[in-house]
């Protein structure tokens, strides 16, 4: 079948569609590299003909409370009119475990405007929450860094390789529509502070990292189980420390 990926030419994208392109299906990468603008509606029209299947992997490029919710509402709603117009027949969307309960961040807040839009459009769904990414782990750092200094939240957290998300996204797209909320996570749990610490040691980072209890997670408070997929998610096999291994 057809399944057109949005955002198919970013790091999550560009497997999912390699992935689904050797299962035999007919994957389209949509970026605006390639003609296709979620956000302005550009080439959506032309890419959706004869789509079965959509996948939204895509994210926005920026973070600032405004500009984020801006974009996810628009290529959205402009998305979801798209594929009512063509015929669409399953609306997949990667999100984040734990969206519904980090609130108090104006990026979290963008995509359960994104996940309510997509339920409320008649399309049948399926959003897959996901862990954050090992391939983030330095990005996250850098976001909590003070100086020399990582001040991180308590809690856990349970990444995921990119490869797993991927695989979790196809199998998403190729199954039946859920019309809810599916997990994804990776095989193991590490304190945040831990997870950090290995990903900035693995690159000889010597950022000083220290959990502080004013700290946030992308401006909201966490709990000890708020990043952490629940019974039943979807769970990857590579290990972080195989990734990690596999970087040198």
């Amino acid at each position: 079948m057809k399944v057109v990926v949005i955002g198919g030419t970013g790091l999550i994208g560009s497997k999912l569609v390699r992935r689904l392109g050797e299962q035999g299906h007919e994957a389209v990468a949509a970026a605006p590299s390639t003609g296709v603008d979620a956000l302005t509606g550009e080439g959506l029209a032309e890419a959706l003909e004869g789509a079965s299947v959509v996948v939204d992997v895509s994210n926005s490029p920026s973070f600032e409370d405004r500009a984020v919710m801006d974009f996810f509402r628009a290529s959205t709603a402009n998305l979801l009119e798209a594929e009512a117009e063509a015929g669409v027949r399953h609306h997949v969307a990667l999100s984040v475990v734990g969206t519904d309960r980090l609130q108090g961040s104006g990026y979290f807040r963008a995509k359960q405007a994104q996940e309510e839009l997509i339920r409320a459009s008649g399309i049948p769904y399926t959003v897959v929450h996901a862990t954050q990414f090992f391939e983030f782990a330095k990005g996250l750092a850098d976001g909590v860094t003070e100086g020399d200094t990582v001040r991180l939240p308590a809690g856990r957290i349970q990444p995921m390789v990119s490869d797993d998300v991927a695989a979790a996204m196809a199998r998403a797209a190729t199954g039946a529509p859920v019309n809810g909320v599916v997990e994804t996570g990776g095989p193991e749990s590490f304190e945040l502070e831990e997870f950090i610490r290995m990903g900035l040691a693995a690159q000889d980072d010597p950022r000083k990292i220290v959990t502080d209890p004013r700290a946030t997670y992308w401006g909201a408070e966490l709990q000890e189980d708020t990043l952490l997929p629940g019974p039943g998610a979807d769970l990857g096999e590579v290990t972080f420390a195989d990734w990690l291994a596999g970087q040198e």
